[in-house]
C-alpha cells in the first residue's frame, strides 16, 4: 500500500527549544553535558532521597522586571525563563505580530504549597487527641484563600503572556507526565488540521521542595541513596530522582516557518498517547501498540530512541522489555542525566531529540548496564518514549528535515 502524499505545508517543524535543567540552559549546554558523565543529584538535602537541582539562572535575562519575578513561584519562574529561551531560539522574541497569533499549551502541576503550614500541621497531627478534628480546624484557619489564588495552574501561561507577549489561544493541561505528552500531541494535531500556525508548548517543575519529595516518597516511587543510571536503578528496586526542569518548544507549520525564513531543528512526525490500567504487561503492550502505528513511517537504518523512563519499577522494567525487542537500536535514557521532572519531561525529551537530530548524531552513552549501545550511523529519526511513573504512556517520532 502506498502512503498518500503528505501536505508539506502542514508538516510540523520544531523551530525553537528552550530548556533548563541541572545540566544548564539552552541546547548547546545540554548537548555538551549529555556527552559528559552524568552529574550526581543532591542526596543530602532531602536524604535519603535524590533530587536533581536546577542549574543557577540569571532570571533578568528572560524576566527583566523584578516585580514579575517576585510575584511568581519558583516553578513559574523556571517555566517563564524556558519559554523565553524557546522564543529567542526560534527568532520570534519581541515580534508582536507573530506573538499575537502564537498559541500556547502548557503542562502544569497544582502549584507549590506553604511549606511552613504543612510542617506545622504534620507535627501537630502526631500529638493530636482527635487527628481528624485537628486537621479540619487547621485547614480552615491556616490556609489562606490567597494561597489558592496564587497557585492556579494556568498562572504559568498567564505569566508567559505578560512577560513575553504571547497572546494567542491558551490551554493548560494537568496530569503529571501525561499532561506534557498531550500538550505536544494536541499542538501537533492543531497544526496538522490547519487550526494553528505556530505554538509555544511545554511546562515546568520545581522539585526542590520538601512537600513534593514527601509526596512521592510516601508513594514509594522516589529514588533513595547513591544515584544509579535508569536501567541499573530499575534492577535495584526502582525509583525516580525528582528534577527541577523547564522545557518549551516552538512548534510551527512548515509553510509558516519557510515564509519567515526559519530553519527547523527537526520535523515532528507523530505523537501517540495512551493511558493504561497498570497491570503486568500493560506498559509493554501500550508501547507495542503505539509503535505499530508509527511503524510505516520508521526508517530503522537511522533510528535511535530517547527514553523518558522514570526508573520506577515495574513500568521501567516493562519499557526495557519493549526496547529489548529492538536491540539493534541505540537507546538513551535521559533520566540518568537530568532526573525526572514529571509534566515537562516529555517536552524536554522531544527537545533533546530535536537537538540531536539537528547535529546528525546521537549523544554519548554512559550506561554501565550494557543495555545502551553506541550508534555509528547518521541519525535520521528519533523515537521518544514517555512512560509515566503511575499513568500515561506516549511515543513520538521526530526526523531530520532535508
Amino acid at each position: 500500500m502506498v502512503n498518500a502524499p503528505r501536505d508539506t505545508q502542514r508538516e510540523t517543524w520544531i523551530t525553537g527549544v528552550g530548556i533548563v535543567s541541572g545540566l544548564g540552559e539552552g541546547p548547546d549546554m545540554h548537548w555538551q553535558r549529555l556527552n559528559e558523565a552524568p552529574p550526581k543529584p543532591d542526596t543530602e538535602t532531602w536524604a535519603p532521597f535524590a533530587v536533581h537541582r536546577l542549574a543557577p539562572l540569571d532570571l533578568d535575562k528572560q524576566i527583566p522586571k523584578k516585580g514579575d519575578q517576585r510575584q511568581m513561584e519558583p516553578w513559574q519562574r523556571i517555566g517563564c525563563y524556558a519559554a523565553g529561551l524557546a522564543l529567542d531560539h526560534a527568532g520570534v522574541k519581541g515580534n508582536a505580530d507573530l506573538l499575537a497569533q502564537m498559541d500556547m499549551i502548557v503542562a502544569a502541576g497544582g502549584g507549590e504549597r506553604d511549606e511552613a503550614v504543612d510542617l506545622s500541621v504534620l507535627s501537630g497531627l502526631l500529638q493530636a487527641q482527635q487527628p481528624g478534628a485537628f486537621l479540619n480546624e487547621r485547614l480552615m484557619s491556616d490556609l489562606r484563600p490567597t494561597l489558592f489564588l496564587a497557585q492556579l495552574s494556568n498562572l504559568l501561561a498567564g505569566n508567559i503572556s505578560i512577560v513575553h507577549g504571547v497572546t494567542g489561544s491558551s490551554r493548560t493541561f494537568m496530569g503529571e507526565e501525561a499532561a506534557g505528552a498531550d500538550a505536544v500531541r494536541v499542538a501537533l494535531a492543531r497544526i496538522g488540521a490547519g487550526q494553528s500556525k505556530i505554538a509555544l508548548v511545554g511546562g515546568a517543575y520545581n522539585a526542590e521542595r520538601y512537600e513534593v519529595v514527601l509526596h512521592y516518597a510516601m508513594g514509594n516511587v522516589a529514588s533513595k541513596g547513591e544515584p544509579r543510571g535508569i536501567w541499573q536503578r530499575a534492577e535495584a528496586g526502582g525509583g525516580m530522582a525528582l528534577a527541577s526542569v523547564g522545557a518549551f518548544l516552538v512548534m510551527e507549520e512548515a509553510g509558516h516557518a519557510r515564509a519567515r525564513g526559519a530553519k527547523p531543528l527537526a520535523r515532528l512526525r507523530a505523537v501517540e498517547t495512551q493511558q493504561t490500567r497498570r497491570k503486568p504487561g500493560t506498559v509493554t503492550g501500550a508501547l507495542q501498540s503505539m509503535w505499530a502505528k508509527l511503524a510505516p513511517n520508521i526508517d530503522l537504518s537511522g533510528l535511535a530512541v530517547v527514553s523518558g523512563a522514570t526508573g520506577v519499577a515495574p513500568p521501567t522494567a516493562e519499557e526495557q522489555a519493549f526496547l529489548a525487542a529492538h536491540r539493534d537500536l541505540a537507546v538513551r535514557a535521559t533520566g540518568s542525566h537530568i532526573g525526572h521532572g514529571l509534566e515537562p519531561q516529555f517536552p524536554m525529551n522531544i527537545a533533546l531529540a530535536a537537538v540531536a537530530l539537528g547535529r546528525g548524531r546521537m549523544f554519548s552513552s554512559f550506561d554501565t548496564s550494557g543495555f545502551e549501545r553506541a550508534m555509528d550511523a547518521p541519525l535520521k529519526q528519533v523515537a521518544v518514549t514517555g512512560v509515566g511513573h503511575w499513568r500515561g504512556e506516549a511515543l513520538a517520532l521526530l526526523e531530520t528535515v532535508h
